[in-house]
C-alpha cells in the first residue's frame, strides 16, 4: 500500500491537528478535498488565506472579526446596559446563533484554575470591569460552564462586580456542560430563566 507523501501528507497531519480530526478522518478529508479541488479545496484555501490575514481579536470584547472592535461592540443598539460574559469565543457564537440575547460580549479567553496556575490576571477580568464602569452596565450575566471552574471564576467575577447586578445562566445548562454543545433551545431557556448570582 502507497502512502500519500510530500504536500498532501502536511495537509493530513496539520488537518489531524484540528478538533474532532484523527489521522484517520484527517485522510478521508483531504481525500474528499482533492477529489473536489475545483468546487471546494481551492475556493477553501483562498478562504482560509483571507481569514489568516484579516481575523483579529476585537480589542474590547476579545470576539474574532474582521476589525479591531468588532461588530457587536460598536453596534448602537446592543448597547443595553448587559455584558455577556463567556469562556471563549465559541461561547459566544453558541449566543449569536440561539438569537435571544441583544447585549454585549465580554469573553474571558479561560477560566480561574489553581491547577494551571491561571488567575485574574491572565483572563481578560480586569478588562470586563474596566468596561462595566465605563458603558454604563447595569447587569453582568454570566454564561460560564457548570464545571468547578467555570463556578470559580463565576463567584470571583460577582464579587468583583459588587457594584452591578450580576446574574448566571438557569435551567438547562448540565453540570460540566460547555454553551458550544448546547442546542439554541437550552441556551434561550437558560438566559431567560437566568438567576441573580
Amino acid at each position: 500500500m502507497t502512502r500519500p507523501t510530500g504536500d498532501i501528507e502536511d495537509l493530513i497531519e496539520l488537518m489531524a491537528r484540528l478538533p474532532g480530526l484523527g489521522p484517520r478522518s484527517a485522510r478521508r478529508a483531504v481525500l474528499y478535498l482533492i477529489k473536489k479541488r475545483g468546487t471546494l479545496l481551492t475556493p477553501l484555501a483562498e478562504a482560509m488565506a483571507r481569514v489568516g490575514s484579516t481575523a483579529r481579536e476585537c480589542l474590547n470584547c476579545g470576539n474574532i472579526g474582521t476589525a479591531d472592535i468588532c461588530d457587536i461592540c460598536t453596534a448602537e443598539k446592543r448597547a443595553t446596559g448587559q455584558i455577556c460574559v463567556v469562556e471563549d469565543v465559541a461561547d459566544l457564537w453558541a449566543m449569536e446563533r440561539a438569537g435571544v440575547f441583544t447585549g454585549r460580549y465580554h469573553v474571558l479567553g479561560g477560566t480561574l484554575s489553581a491547577l494551571d496556575d491561571i488567575g485574574p490576571e491572565d483572563l481578560r477580568i480586569p478588562r470586563l470591569k474596566s468596561r462595566v464602569a465605563a458603558e454604563g452596565v447595569t447587569e453582568v450575566i454570566l454564561a460560564l460552564g457548570a464545571t468547578v471552574d467555570g463556578q470559580t471564576t463565576a463567584h470571583y467575577i460577582a464579587d468583583e462586580l459588587a457594584e452591578v447586578s450580576v446574574t448566571s445562566l438557569a435551567q438547562g445548562v448540565p453540570v460540566g456542560g460547555e454553551l458550544d454543545y448546547l442546542d439554541d433551545g437550552t441556551i434561550t431557556a437558560a438566559l431567560n430563566a437566568r438567576k441573580r448570582f
